[in-house]
């Protein structure tokens, strides 16, 4: 995987219920258009669902690029429900390439995950609605590691 062609996704859990997919298709459509053909999510409920989502409906178009979950501990979706449970299983089935830290979950992993994926980038599609959060300190670090951000969040 090369950090140039690569993509990762960041965003909140919680999404409006009017939220589309409309622009993340468009960001991820212009970023493969730049070269990237490889979309890192950390396979959390929310935002990553509906990115990896998007990252599987666009496979549909562009057959080469991949989907690779980063998930931070083996039991993420412990606390999930039902039907997050199926969703999450589902997208780990079909991603391309699924890393998952074999430990419990323990403070810092969400922050681990974060930084592998950004590490891993050189661009990120953010849903990112300016708050203290897992998300922000995302974008942040994205930043900082000169990564290029594009955050949708009001763009819709």
């Amino acid at each position: 995987m090369a950090k140039s062609n690569t993509c990762c996704f960041t965003g909140h859990r919680v999404l409006p219920r009017d939220f589309t997919s409309d622009c993340l298709m468009r960001g991820i459509e212009y970023l493969i258009n730049q070269g990237v053909d490889t979309f890192i999510t950390g396979g959390a409920i929310g935002f990553d669902t509906k990115a990896a989502q998007a990252v599987l409906e666009a496979k549909k178009k562009y057959p080469n690029i991949k989907l690779h979950i980063y998930v931070p501990c083996r039991n993420q979706d412990k606390k999930w429900n039902i039907k997050d449970k199926i969703a999450y299983q589902s997208l780990l089935k079909k991603a391309d390439h699924v890393d998952i830290n074999d430990k419990e979950y323990y403070d810092g992993c969400m922050l681990e995950r974060n930084r592998k994926m950004v590490d891993a980038s050189s661009y990120c599609i953010a849903y990112y609605n300016g708050s203290r959060s897992g998300t922000g300190s995302a974008v942040a670090y994205a930043k900082k590691q000169g990564v290029t951000v594009f955050n949708i969040y009001n763009k819709e």
